[in-house]
């Protein structure tokens, strides 16, 4: 089995997909090098895997979620600073899989797991 990574947007205080998102994709393992930038559709999902199988390898990771920026746009008051600008999710993968990582959103607060 091939690996790839995909990942899943939540606005839980809305009870809704989080859609119009941006996410970046980093590897750790030699310091943090930029991969990708995706944008969570109407479902709070990428379009395509944001780490798709042809780019797979196992290592360390960090998705980053740029959710002050979606925050402002749906119209979440602003406080200064936001309580949450970027959420930045670290994680490894270990096998070729399909990693699903999750992200569940509020403005003052997250949660994520390994999905499937």
């Amino acid at each position: 089995m091939a690996g790839y990574l995909t990942t899943h947007v939540l606005d839980t205080a809305r009870g809704c997909p989080a859609d119009g998102l941006r996410i970046e994709l980093f590897r750790l393992d030699d310091g943090r090098t930029a991969l990708t930038e995706m944008t969570t559709n109407a479902d709070g999902r990428t379009d395509s895997p944001i780490l798709p199988e042809g780019s797979f390898a196992t290592g360390s990771y960090e998705l980053l979620f740029h959710c002050g920026a979606y925050f402002d746009r749906i119209g979440v008051p602003r406080e200064a600073p936001r309580f949450l600008d970027t959420v930045p999710i670290r994680f490894g993968m270990s096998e070729p899989a399909h990693f699903h990582v999750p992200l569940l959103l509020s403005p003052f607060g997250y949660s994520t797991y390994r999905g499937s």
